[in-house]
């Protein structure tokens, strides 16, 4: 059996636009359906989701039947502890939330890493060497392992390029939430001061040729960042788009507020 490849990284060397969809709800059912609608990558997040470490196992497993979605699991911390634990269930694309300076990236990319080019710890019988079925896991699977870090702060965003170019940082994701609250504009992501920087920190990384990731739910908006630059670009949220599409329904049949509120 042959180590796994990650077609996200290979797409993201190769300047192809990866289209992706958020994951916030728990459980397998929600996860293995949306790989397979054929979204490029899905994050499977445990930061604002309810949903912890061991719930991310079976999340995998249920994606696993869809192979050309990739599945981008965020930790809920830059833990080495958190993030070996994700490698061994067999998740080959992390995205690490809330990285302030090189030396923050840099830790991450030592746990993500197997010795002597990092820290990750080494064990046998792991669902990511198929356990114990692919030959030489341990020695090949940096090869295969993409690593993405979040910038969502000021203070990120003036060391961009040295968080980017941290060798062992495969792309950076800007969070427009917490960007727009660090800005002075809490709750504004689409406030146009919010999207200048937007625009000003993805032509940053196209400087210097780091993939540039962004989660933008306005379809407009997303196709501005797409033409901006974004190497990878999720379109939505799995729960918002549940709600949109149930409140819309209930407003059709007179039932619910037309307007969305309580």
């Amino acid at each position: 059996m042959d180590l796994p490849k990650n077609a996200f990284k290979a797409a993201l060397k190769a300047g192809q636009q990866q289209i992706g969809l958020w994951n916030t709800l728990g459980g397998n059912t929600v996860p293995e359906a949306l790989a397979a609608i054929g979204y490029d990558w899905i994050v499977v997040d445990t930061e604002h989701a309810a949903r912890g470490v061991m719930d991310v196992l079976p999340a995998l497993q249920a994606m696993a039947a869809y192979p050309r979605t990739t599945p981008v699991v965020r930790v809920v911390e830059n833990s080495a502890a958190t993030i070996k634990r994700v490698l061994d269930f067999g998740a080959q694309t992390i995205l690490v939330p809330y990285v302030q300076s090189a030396e923050e990236a840099e830790a991450a990319v030592q746990a993500v890493r197997y010795p002597p080019a990092g820290m990750r710890g080494v064990a046998g019988g792991t669902r990511a060497g198929r356990y114990g079925q692919i030959k030489d896991y341990n020695a090949r699977a940096n090869d295969e392992i993409c690593l993405i870090v979040q910038v969502e702060t000021l203070e990120a965003a003036d060391r961009l390029e040295e968080i980017a170019l941290t060798e062992g940082v495969d792309g950076v994701f800007i969070g427009p939430a917490d960007l727009s609250a660090s800005m002075g504009y809490p709750g504004q992501p689409a406030h146009p001061t919010v999207k200048e920087k937007i625009a000003e920190l993805i032509s940053r990384l196209n400087a210097v040729q780091v993939p540039a990731g962004i989660l933008a739910t306005d379809p407009a908006y997303a196709k501005t960042c797409i033409e901006l630059g974004t190497g990878f670009t999720a379109v939505g949220l799995d729960l918002p788009l549940m709600l949109n599409a149930a409140r819309g329904l209930a407003v059709e049949f007179g039932r619910g507020p037309a307007d969305g509120t309580a």
